[in-house]
Parts: structure tokens; sequence; C-alpha cells
């Protein structure tokens, strides 16, 4: 775990777990368990989610820009306009995913018929920096849970609740177990494990 202290008093405000490269090849592979049963999902399914996901944002909006300010220093102005728009991605989302087209291609040979479908590529990592804790995660997030991935995230070591705030969201939203994975620690291991490990098909990076 990661101690929080107050350098006033010396005293602990708060403890945070703090993983490293081995959650990381945890938390993928429970992300790629969880992968079959998500993609299986109908759009309109990880729609009502992702849709839950952001009416709760909005319904608890000081609560989470509390959160945020406390971590970052960000005024809480800033902070609730950020969750704001967190709730309109998830929601943007929630119904671009009705309309992942794909498209029939005019084929030279008359015979013929050429149709691309769009397809989940598999486990997302989603590496996501400080300076926008809510707005960063939210946006490649609710992306790849709408195209029917599945996701590893790893926030900024330095504001880790706002992506935890998120995460619970979801769950209550009703998310199922391994679809989202967050782990927050050392960068370095992390991010090399998202590189080695297969099945880990994509990565989105903000820094």
């Amino acid at each position: 775990t990661w101690e929080v202290i107050n350098p006033a008093t010396e005293d602990v405000i708060m403890r945070v777990p703090f993983g490293n490269g081995d959650d990381a090849t945890a938390a993928i592979e429970a992300a790629e368990k969880a992968f079959p049963e998500w993609t299986r999902l109908t759009a309109y399914k990880r729609a009502d989610i992702l849709k839950k996901a952001a009416d709760l944002m909005r319904s608890r909006l000081n609560d989470l820009a509390k959160t945020t300010t406390q971590e970052s220093g960000k005024p809480f102005a800033q902070a609730k306009g950020e969750w704001f728009v967190a709730a309109d991605l998830f929601e943007w989302f929630a119904e671009e995913c009705k309309r992942a087209y794909g498209r029939t291609i005019p084929s030279r040979v008359p015979t013929k018929r050429m149709t691309v479908i769009k397809q989940p590529i598999g486990v997302v990592g989603v590496i996501t920096a400080w300076n926008f804790p809510a707005y960063n995660p939210s946006r490649a997030w609710a992306a790849a849970l709408a195209a029917g991935c599945t996701v590893v995230a790893k926030a900024s070591e330095y504001t880790p609740l706002t992506a935890m705030e998120m995460v619970n969201i979801l769950v209550e939203a009703g998310i199922p177990n391994g679809v989202i994975n967050l782990v927050n620690g050392e960068a370095a291991p992390i991010g090399d494990a998202m590189l080695d490990h297969p099945a880990l098909r994509k990565i989105s990076f903000t820094g």
C-alpha cells in the first residue's frame, strides 16, 4: 500500500493500493477471461451500463469533485466540471456503441460482395495522466468498453482516487467482473507488463 502523509503532523491521512507488474499481469488475465462474455453482450446492453454510470456520476458531482480536488489541487468548480464532462463521455459512447456500423464496398467482380464489420480487438491497456484525472480515463475507458473491449487501466499514481471512484461507479452500474481493471502503482513495471503480455492488444497512452 501507499501512504498519504500530512507533512505538518506526519499523520497518515489515507492508504491506497500500490501494485506492480505482477498485479498488472493478473489484471490483464482477468480482462482476457472476461472478454468473451463482455463482447457477446449486445450493444444495447453495454449502452445501458455505460448510461447508468453516467447518471450515477451526475447524481454525485459534488462528492466526486471533492475527491478530485483533494488529491489534485484542482479548484472545486473545475473538478466538478470535469466530472460533468466525464459523465457526458460515458453517455456519448453509450449511444455510439449502438452505431458501430460496418459498410459494403463495391466489388470489381459482379458475383461477389465485400462487407466490412467492426469487432472489438480484445484487452485494451489505458495509461492516463494526473492533470485531468476524470476526463482522461473516461474518454478512453468509455470508448473501449463501448466497442466491446475489456480494459486494464493505470491511472496516475499521483491521482489514483478519482479513477477508483470511477471504477466503483461502473461496478455499481452493473459491469461484469474483470471487464474494467484498475492497477495503481509504479509506472514502469506496470507499463512493461502491458507491453509484454500477448493478451493485451492495444494501449491508449496519455502523458
